[in-house]
């Protein structure tokens, strides 16, 4: 939905990597990141907030729930740092 339907240029080349929901499906918290990495974090959030009316609308009318939970999105930098570990440990291995 985020590539196919969401014409943001904030948006490009993002991927969710967690959603979590609450008991209570009043929160679903979306976690996110970006191939360019932290330096892109503030935009991409902002233009999830700025987009997260239309994906809420969107996405309840395709999940049958009674009540669809409000959407807050957050930045991931797991992704970076597991690519920062990666990169020591080819360091290491290169040293030997």
């Amino acid at each position: 939905m985020l590539v196919r339907e969401i014409s943001d240029p904030r948006l490009d080349l993002i991927y969710v990597t967690d959603v979590k929901v609450d008991k209570e499906l009043a929160f679903a918290d979306i976690f996110v990141s970006a191939v360019e990495g932290h330096d892109r974090s503030r935009e991409v959030l902002t233009g999830l907030e700025s987009a997260s009316g239309f994906i809420r609308r969107t996405l309840a009318g395709r999940v049958d729930l009674r009540v669809f939970p409000r959407l807050r999105f957050h930045w991931d930098p797991t992704p970076e740092n597991a690519d920062h570990i990666e990169k020591i440990l080819a360091d290491l291995r290169a040293k030997k």
